[in-house]
This record gives structure tokens, C-alpha cells and sequence, in this order.
């Protein structure tokens, strides 16, 4: 199984949107020349900050409440036995719930509200994270669910083998019910 094949699997579920941003026609501006001075050219911040983000049964430890925009995460897995991940999903501007309100309504309103994720990372047990959507970056500012999704209990190597032979989204795998009901679930704000 390849990381390439667990991103296609997890990108069949997922749509994404491109930001576009407007240009100015506003003609009363006046033209201004570039500077050829190296001295006056301030270097561009070109460091990510990266926050790294602790799997456990069942929860998400290091996940601060506020992050500013471009903030990438990265997930480490603790757990000894059960297979993580941390999906982020950016909630719509006019939604007022809390997450853990949110994590209680039936699938059929859940899924319409979160929308499409905007980055999935993936962590076995003692393994390597496996980025299947994104590369774990929260461009956007607004408010984000976290959650876990994966069945308790579900053998990592099966759910992972099933995620790379899965064309239309998240494998279907024995398991318990998904770690989002043991609470493992977090509101996170891109300022």
C-alpha cells in the first residue's frame, strides 16, 4: 500500500475549493517603482509553524484553541494498539454550535455541515503519519471540527489496506463505533 493510493482513497471523498483572490482596477493609484535596493527588501517569512498534535485513546493532546492562519499540523500516534487520525473540517461562518453539539446530531445532518475536509492525517500505531488529504495546513481562518472517525477496535493494517484498494471514500472495516462517540473530537479557531 502506498501513501499515493491512501491519498486517492481519501481525495475521492473530498472536494476542494481554490481561493481566488480580486484584483484591484482602481486607476487613482499611483505607480510605484520596485525597489533595487537589497537593503530596503525585507526578507518574506517563509517558516511554517507546525504544531504537533498527540493521538491518544481517545483524544487529541497538544492542540492549542487558536493557531494563526497557515499553521500546518502534524499527528503522532500513542496509542499501542488503535489506529488515528485527525480530519479537519472548516465549518460554515454561519454555524453557532459547538463541536461536541455537533458530534451529536445523526449522520444524515452531521456529514451536509462539515462538508468536506480540509486536511486528513492518518497515524498506525509506533508508525509514520500517512498525509491523505492536504499536507496538514489550515489556510482558511475561521472555526474547525477535529475529529476521529476511525472504528474502534478496527485492525490498522486491514483499515489502512482497505483505505488504498477504496475508490469512493473511507473503507467499510469491522470495527466498533468510530472514536468521534468515545469523545474523541476538538474545536480548534484559525485567527
Amino acid at each position: 500500500m502506498t501513501r499515493l493510493a491512501i491519498a486517492r482513497t481519501a481525495a475521492a471523498a473530498a472536494v476542494f475549493g481554490l481561493l481566488l483572490a480580486g484584483c484591484s482596477d482602481d486607476d487613482d493609484s499611483e505607480a510605484v517603482e520596485p525597489s533595487t535596493d537589497l537593503e530596503e527588501v525585507e526578507p518574506a517569512a517563509t517558516e511554517t509553524e507546525v504544531i504537533e498534535v498527540t493521538a491518544v485513546d481517545y483524544g487529541f493532546e497538544g492542540l492549542p484553541a487558536t493557531v494563526p492562519a497557515g499553521t500546518r499540523l502534524s499527528l503522532a500516534n500513542e496509542s499501542p494498539v488503535e489506529l488515528h487520525e485527525l480530519v479537519a473540517f472548516r465549518l460554515p461562518d454561519d454555524e453557532t454550535r459547538a463541536v461536541g453539539e455537533l458530534v451529536t446530531l445523526p449522520e444524515a445532518e452531521l456529514l451536509p455541515t462539515l462538508g468536506e475536509p480540509a486536511t486528513v492525517l492518518l497515524a498506525p500505531p509506533g508508525g509514520e503519519q500517512i498525509p491523505a488529504v492536504g499536507d496538514g495546513t489550515l489556510a482558511e481562518p475561521g472555526r474547525y471540527a477535529i475529529v476521529c472517525v476511525i472504528p474502534t477496535g478496527a485492525d490498522p493494517a486491514a483499515y489502512l489496506d482497505a483505505a488504498a484498494e477504496s475508490d469512493d471514500g473511507p473503507p467499510d472495516v469491522p470495527g466498533g463505533p468510530p472514536h468521534i462517540a468515545n469523545g474523541m473530537f476538538a474545536e480548534l479557531v484559525v485567527a
